[in-house]
């Protein structure tokens, strides 16, 4: 497939501007309310084809061996339930902090599923790629339709919505979170009454909160002190289960001014929020299509 030329495809971050925790299901996950959002920063995945079917990624995540690493996951899932015969070389250029709460390996996962569907010929429909996206992970669908969610159940159940689209400061605070340690933490708080996705929107983003702050506040002090320095220069919260915390600002220029005061070492950049994945713009590939 050398003549075929390749793809070079972003692979979106995400924010939870929402995430209630409303139950938990009798084989252990939680049942959640929240709103996905894209932002306009991410990983890129390099795609190119090969006739003989293998699968090869650069470079290798430190850490996370090949049974492992979610691209390879999705590509390997997708040969097995197309019955594709074809190959593909893999290059992800990481920006995303691994762990960080912003969807990064979820993201990456679905644009391998997209981008192999394309770039084999296969023709799939979003819906069965979703299915597929599922098995890898909850957060996975979301990226694979393409649109600002509000999602239920584990995630999975997604209605596209329209939000706000600020800049943010999203900020790491040099960590790592352990998602499992906090959705087996005693204290989280598993029983939020659901509301209404109407009601949610109506309230509007200064309502909004992530039910594992608290947990993640107090499991882990570095988030909190971050959390504490954001809110008191701009309204913040915790994406996920972090690392991650975010600022929501009203411009660019604010995003910028509260970047020059970040404390040193610090990790932080701005982003837009988007409500319309660049990952489907970039293939002209939506629900419709």
């Amino acid at each position: 497939m050398s003549d075929v030329p390749p793809l070079v495809l972003p692979a979106p971050a995400k924010l939870n501007r929402l995430l209630r925790i409303v139950g938990q299901r009798s084989d252990g996950y939680h049942t959640l309310q929240t709103l996905f959002q894209f932002l306009d920063i991410g990983d890129t995945l390099t795609l190119r084809g090969r006739g003989d079917g293998k699968l090869h990624l650069t470079p290798a995540l430190p850490g996370v061996p090949d049974e492992a690493n979610l691209i390879l996951r999705a590509a390997r899932l997708l040969k097995e339930a197309s019955g594709c015969r074809l190959g593909a070389d893999l290059h992800l250029e990481k920006r995303l902090p691994m762990g960080g709460g912003l969807g990064g390996g979820s993201s990456d996962a679905a644009t391998t599923l997209l981008g192999l569907d394309h770039l084999w010929g296969l023709g799939l429909p979003l819906a069965t790629l979703a299915d597929l996206g599922l098995a890898l992970g909850a957060d996975v669908p979301v990226f694979l339709h393409g649109h600002a969610a509000w999602a239920e159940g584990i995630g999975e159940r997604l209605t596209p919505v329209t939000l706000d689209t600020p800049w943010f400061v999203v900020v790491h605070p040099g960590i790592g979170v352990s998602t499992p340690a906090v959705f087996k933490a005693p204290q989280l708080t598993r029983d939020t009454p659901p509301i209404t996705m109407a009601r949610a929107l109506q309230g509007g983003a200064a309502s909004w909160r992530n039910d594992c702050e608290a947990t993640v506040r107090e499991l882990y002090p570095e988030v909190a002190s971050t959390l504490d320095w954001l809110n008191a220069r701009a309204p913040s919260m915790l994406t996920g289960t972090g690392a991650c915390v975010f600022a929501r600002l009203a411009s660019e220029r604010e995003a910028d001014n509260l970047l020059a005061e970040m404390p040193e070492g610090w990790s932080a950049f701005k982003a837009r929020g988007l409500d319309r994945s660049p990952l489907h713009d970039a293939l002209g590939r939506w629900p419709s299509a």
